[in-house]
């Protein structure tokens, strides 16, 4: 009440002041540190959990770009609610329930990081002992304290291990789950799933160039950098928490809000110097995707460069991206080292001199509520919240680096939303890609823009179809046919025409832009290509793909049936050449091109599909093989749907779809005897004309020697 009533008649002095703080001291102790706690979790919530004001800039840079940036360029990759609203999404997949796996090694995880906290306090308090007891010279104290000691590091190694344990078994998991998600877009989920994702990602899209190594390198990254990020953030948190609450027990929360403005201070000037990690990040993968995306194509095209003699050229490109990837990495390098400097600067030597200044405030003034210590209790003191401010320190400065790592989480997590973004796009039939001049054409613009219909049928038909390059290439403008089962259809036309194109619209990979397409299931085609795909397997396998060997004993076939397969196309003594059914080769390697396309055929027999879409798959295989072939495929009903130029092939085929390389075409009944007779005309016209200029040369010489003898005199005899 006396103070009360001094401070309704005038200010107070300073000994009221101290005398009415000395007495409510453990009241205010309480609030400063409720108000410190409250203070660093919204501190933490408002720098890693709320999405900061950039996410409206975001959203507003979308509409200018497509990719985020006002002139379409990539986004600048930050902290914000673009990366929480993608990270969210990843975290439904990674962690797909509170009852899965990754949840209760998640949970675990947690539980080992409260408990290494609780024993870091413990031994805190028992190194002071042990130095208290040094000073004192008290030696059973001092034994029973190194007792105690040996005996917390029983389970503060076990806790260390298994907290590194949990993490690597958390990054696998997650690995593991966004790996299964990405291949079941990528790849497709089940037998139904037709969308080719695969294909259409590196054909009708430009967005994603490097799908393979986002797939294994970066889902890798993000995967350990996810498992990481949790001990990074939560556990810095926690110990600032816990450490900072004990220390204030020790020596005031007063000094304890002096240590947090000088520290808050300093931690908003370092946040200002630290540069965007995250979109250095981002760039990084996307330059070694580059520099692996070529070296991948130099792999795979290597007869072709070697004939060519381009090995400066491939040179050059690879020599391009490397250098161009460690330019970049020269570039982060010289940034770090900057920012180490003012971070370490800043985090372990600033803040460890206020730390001092606040261990040393019990040893230079009488604290209200405290009572007086000899040295051994000053000395236990200091120890004690020296070491407790060592870890206060080093969990502040975690929690420093950890904004740093979650930036480089952010630029993993925009590379792995992008890929699956993408393949979404892709599935809802939504593709970028550079376009020729010629498609901003009124035009033909308004022809991509269209969009066709599909249904499935026997017969294949297609009524006003336009053939459209990924590119925007219009080849056909308007194309109509209709084939129905056992009319083999011939296809003819100069290269580029769309022979191949009308192919991958029946097999679905590329999309109708307009008219309506008739066609069977995806099951009833089967697609053999000039340079036919051989899978890593057996012998076996190469016959059967895609199917399995338990597939294969489901159709009742047996190894005895694929041998009488290859002896129909001539090339049952592979089976004993290479050694048997179960024998592993690189199988392109191996065999020769000609029985490339012979295996194709024998993959054809094997599963006898309605159709056969053949794309100049005999062109190097004999003719009398060709014709074995041809035979037997129409024999087994299939209805072929050929390219080739070979007029051996025309007997086989009904009908005849011929472009002009002009954008027409002709479709109609092919007469093979008659286009036969009309061939030879033809061949037998074109030698006589190539004769023809010889023939004029000697009428113009006997014609200038019939002038000479007119112009000579006549010699009487």
């Amino acid at each position: 009440m006396p103070v009360v009533s001094t401070l309704r008649n005038g200010l107070p002095t300073s000994a009221q002041v101290s005398s009415y703080y000395a007495t409510n001291r453990p009241a205010i102790q309480r609030l400063l540190t409720v108000g410190f706690v409250l203070y660093v979790l919204n501190n933490s919530y408002n720098n890693f959990l709320r999405p900061s004001s950039s996410a409206a800039v975001s959203s507003r840079s979308k509409k200018k770009g497509k990719d985020g940036g006002p002139g379409g360029g990539p986004p600048r990759v930050q902290v914000d609610a673009v990366f929480y609203k993608r990270l969210s999404a990843l975290l439904r997949i990674v962690i797909p329930s509170l009852r899965s796996k990754e949840a209760l090694l998640l949970a675990m995880h947690s539980g080992f990081l409260v408990f290494r906290t609780v024993l870091s306090l413990y031994v805190a308090d028992l190194d002071g002992r042990i130095v208290s007891s040094l000073v004192r010279a008290q030696t059973i104290p001092f034994l029973m304290n190194i007792l105690r000691w040996l005996l917390v590091a029983i389970p503060a190694t076990y806790t260390n291990s298994m907290l590194g344990y949990i993490q690597n078994k958390l990054a696998i998991a997650y690995r593991t789950r966004l790996t299964e998600e990405v291949l079941d877009r990528y790849l497709g989920k089940d037998e139904h799933d037709d969308t080719k994702v695969y294909y259409k990602l590196g054909n009708l899209d430009d967005r994603i160039k490097n799908a393979d190594q986002m797939i294994t390198i970066d889902i890798n990254r993000f995967a350990a950098s996810l498992a990481a990020i949790y001990g990074n953030v939560a556990k810095p948190i926690l110990d600032v928490v816990l450490y900072n609450y004990q220390l204030s027990r020790n020596v005031g929360a007063e000094g304890l809000v002096l240590l947090t403005i000088a520290v808050q201070a300093s931690a908003a000037l370092l946040r200002a110097l630290t540069p965007p990690f995250g979109s250095y990040a981002a760039k990084e993968a996307a330059l070694s995707g580059s520099l692996r995306h070529s070296h991948s194509r130099l792999v795979e095209s290597a007869e072709e460069v070697a004939f060519y003699g381009g090995e400066d050229v491939e040179k050059y490109i690879i020599e391009r991206d490397y250098f161009g990837l460690v330019k970049h990495i020269n570039r982060v390098l010289r940034m770090r080292v900057w920012h180490g400097i003012v971070e370490e600067g800043i985090i372990k030597w600033l803040w460890g001199s206020f730390g001092l200044c606040i261990c040393g405030i019990p040893v230079f003034f009488k604290l209200p509520g405290t009572s007086a210590t000899d040295l051994g209790g000053r000395t236990e003191s200091f120890v004690t919240n020296r070491r407790l401010l060592l870890s206060a320190s080093d969990a502040f400065g975690r929690v420093m680096y950890s904004y740093k790592e979650l930036s480089e989480l952010a630029g993993y997590t925009t590379r792995v939303c992008e890929l699956l973004d993408t393949m979404d796009e892709i599935k809802k039939g939504r593709f970028e890609k550079q376009l020729v001049s010629s498609a901003s054409i009124d035009a033909n613009a308004r022809v991509l823009k269209g969009r066709g219909r599909m249904y499935e049928s026997d017969d294949i038909e297609f009524t006003e179809v336009p053939i459209v390059s990924p590119n925007g290439d219009i080849l056909v403008r308007s194309l109509s046919f209709h084939v129905k089962p056992g009319e083999h259809l011939l296809i003819v036309g100069p290269n580029g025409c769309g022979k191949s194109s009308l192919f991958r619209i029946l097999g679905g990979l590329w999309p109708v832009y307009g008219g309506t397409v008739r066609k069977p299931k995806a099951s009833d085609f089967t697609y053999i290509p000039q340079r036919p795909y051989l899978s890593l397997g057996t012998l076996r396998d190469q016959i059967i793909y895609p199917d399995s060997q338990q597939d294969m004993a489901a159709r009742g076939m047996t190894d005895q049936d694929l041998y009488r397969i290859l002896a129909i196309i001539g090339m049952e003594h592979i089976v004993a050449r290479e050694g048997g059914w179960d024998v592993a080769r690189e199988w392109r390697d191996v065999l020769s091109g000609g029985d490339k396309q012979r295996v194709a055929m024998a993959r054809l027999f094997y599963h006898e599909p309605k159709y056969a879409i053949l794309d100049e798959c005999t062109s190097a295989v004999p003719l009398d093989i060709e014709k074995v072939m041809f035979d037997h495929a129409t024999e087994l009903g299939i209805t072929l749907l050929t390219v080739s130029h070979r007029p051996s092939l025309w007997q086989y085929h009904r009908k005849i779809l011929q472009y002009d390389g002009q954008g027409g075409y002709v479709f109609t009944e092919l007469d093979a005897e008659k286009r036969l007779a009309l061939q030879e005309e033809k061949q037998m016209l074109e030698q006589k004309l190539l004769s023809v200029p010889k023939i004029k040369q000697r009428l113009e010489e006997l014609r200038a020697m019939r002038e000479e003898r007119a112009q000579s005199p006549v010699i009487p005899s």
